[in-house]
């Protein structure tokens, strides 16, 4: 049976989030996304994911006005670009981070890809942030195993809390090795992207027959069973996006199922993993 929860940063989480991507673009809709998010942490669904990417930082402040009144009850996680991630630029990211969240400290900070900085220095930078309690934890987002290996050869490595990546039913590269060295390593996997990217093939997971049969054996919607399969991995969390009150509920409603071992079965044979080592997907 799936356990709707995960370990997280010595936390006990829902096993889905919430995630903001392509929020705060559009000041017309930004009642609607805060009214989302609430309904969202009423539900429980309370880890909200985020980045100073997303809008140039308008998706932080839908968040910070979400938020507003009850940031203890919420895990909120924020990602600082690449160029940004060492020296005094991530402190000044950090705090512009914190200042649009409305908050004092962010529970984890992700560094959302490479480049910029080398790896040694982005990890001096995150424990620095840290130590003046302006973060909780740090991560990475979008580093494949040969990534993880040479972070792993930096000198407080061992405190990287969670590598997020684009991970769904049609997108399994990361089972050839990425995930399983990160639950040999008790690394959570955030995944991205769960319901597939905008366009073609969302739209192609979501009227999947197979997937539709077993969404009407469990009375459900083809994104909940899709939601119910990422996070039946070990160790792993789905943070979907949903910009409408509807679209949570159905998100967080996918905690109560459990795929069977048929279903589960069914899934593999339409949409087999990989055999071999393939790149990385990233949106």
């Amino acid at each position: 049976m799936t356990d709707s929860n995960i370990q997280f940063c010595g936390t006990r989480l829902p096993a889905i989030g919430q995630g903001t991507w392509y929020m705060g673009e559009n000041a017309a809709n930004r009642r609607q996304e805060v009214a989302a998010l609430s309904a969202g942490i009423a539900q429980g669904l309370t880890l909200i994911d985020t980045a100073e990417m997303y809008a140039e930082g308008g998706a932080e402040e839908v968040v910070g006005e979400a938020i507003r009144g009850q940031r203890d009850e919420v895990f909120l996680v924020s990602k600082v670009y690449p160029w940004n991630a060492g020296g005094q630029k991530i402190v000044t990211a950090c705090e512009a981070s914190l200042r649009r969240l409305g908050t004092e400290t962010i529970d984890l900070y992700l560094l959302h890809w490479r480049g910029g900085f080398e790896l040694a220095e982005t990890v001096e930078g995150m424990q620095a942030l840290v130590a003046q309690g302006k973060i909780r934890h740090w991560g990475v987002s979008n580093l494949d195993l040969a990534d993880m290996h040479e972070l792993f050869q930096v000198d407080g490595s061992a405190a990287c809390a969670a590598n997020q990546v684009l991970y769904h039913l049609a997108s399994r590269g990361i089972e050839y090795d990425l995930l399983p060295w990160c639950q040999s390593h008790a690394i959570p996997v955030m995944a991205y992207c769960p319901l597939a990217q905008a366009g073609r093939l969302r739209s192609g997971l979501l009227a999947d027959s197979t997937v539709l049969d077993i969404a009407s054996a469990h009375r459900a919607t083809a994104a909940q069973i899709l939601l119910a399969w990422v996070i039946h991995h070990q160790g792993v969390m789905a943070i979907p996006k949903a910009a409408t009150v509807a679209h949570v509920e159905e998100n967080a409603a996918a905690l109560n199922i459990a795929l069977t071992a048929e279903d589960l079965s069914r899934l593999d044979k339409a949409f087999p993993a990989p055999g071999r080592k393939v790149a990385l997907d990233v949106v």
